[in-house]
């Protein structure tokens, strides 16, 4: 039995059917070419446009903070009737330095200071979405990718349980934190203790797996949390292929439309077949993240084209229409 369908305490699977009744499910960030977060956000036309694409073939949509952007997502959500139901996040900053951190340098602890005062009011942001939509807003994550070894924002381990607190003490929806999979047998124990469940990604692709092995090992990854935490719930938040690379991280004969399209068919195959909701990333290609280089992998992983235009994975498999 998968393990997100296990009962564990009162606030389990059992208690919110909202969050966890199986569907497809898809991350989206709306943000088109000269569009980037703190700066200029998509409009509700484009976000409207956007929702119309996914809308049928999709059932969840995860958000990654309570930005202006994630608001009109859910204003239009709500004004036009769509039934989809949301994972809202919050964006966090580093509130301490990570020297693991390939890429980035150290921060002065006056930064770091007002990156703490900044996630608490992201948090609190987030809540107050959450409360505000509640019939959209089906689960809620205190934050992503903060705890692994080689994030760039890094929070510390209390401050996590704490954000959890909070946000288990103010909303009705079950509270998760979006993680890889490495840390949450060990190091993230105490904060998957009062979790209502946990949210794990898998990446082959970044881990130089070919497409033969891809699918095998993101049931390992999904299985060493859900096999450690067999009382919890668990779900994954993050799963996809990039389709273009200029060789960082990723060789660029790995990353293609039709890779792509065989992980993904197989992914969520797998996850139908066995109940597991598994966010595909992502639904759109956004050109701001990353190098300048416009073969960076990173501005490659959605299934449509930053023009909306489908990809191969779309176009070919009537399943993701």
């Amino acid at each position: 039995m998968p393990g997100y369908l296990k009962p564990g305490s009162a606030r389990s699977s059992a208690a919110f059917p909202q969050a966890f009744a199986y569907g497809r499910a898809i991350c989206y960030s709306g943000y088109r070419h000269g569009q980037r977060p703190g700066s200029e956000y998509p409009s509700d036309a484009e976000i409207a446009e956007d929702l119309e694409i996914l809308n049928g073939a999709w059932q969840y949509l995860r958000l990654y903070d309570a930005s202006p952007h994630a608001e009109r997502v859910l204003d239009v959500i709500d004004k036009r009737g769509y039934s989809f139901k949301v994972m809202l996040g919050t964006g966090l900053h580093a509130e301490v330095n990570n020297p693991e951190c390939p890429w980035i340098k150290e921060l002065p602890r006056k930064e770091l200071i007002a990156n703490r005062t900044g996630n608490d009011r992201s948090l609190s942001r987030t809540i107050e979405l959450a409360k505000r939509y509640p019939e959209i807003v089906s689960s809620l994550s205190i934050g992503n990718e903060a705890s692994v070894s080689w994030n760039d924002h890094m929070v510390p381990l209390d401050r996590l349980i704490s954000m959890a607190a909070k946000a288990k003490a103010e909303v009705e929806q079950p509270v998760t934190f979006c993680e890889n999979y490495v840390p949450w047998p060990n190091k993230l124990r105490p904060l998957a203790e009062i979790l209502d469940f946990l949210s794990v990604h898998s990446y082959p692709v970044w881990e130089y797996q070919g497409i033969e092995t891809a699918l095998d090992y993101t049931k390992e990854n999904y299985y060493a949390v859900a096999n450690t935490y067999p009382d919890k719930p668990v779900i994954i938040t993050e799963a996809g292929w990039t389709t273009a690379s200029n060789g960082r991280g990723i060789t660029p004969d790995n990353a293609n439309e039709n890779l792509q399209k065989t992980y993904l068919k197989e992914l969520l195959n797998w996850a139908d077949r066995n109940r597991i909701i598994t966010f595909v990333f992502e639904a759109f290609d956004e050109s701001w993240k990353g190098s300048p280089d416009p073969e960076e992998p990173e501005k490659h992983w959605g299934i449509y084209r930053e023009d909306r235009t489908p990809k191969a994975a779309v176009a070919d498999l009537p399943e993701f229409r």
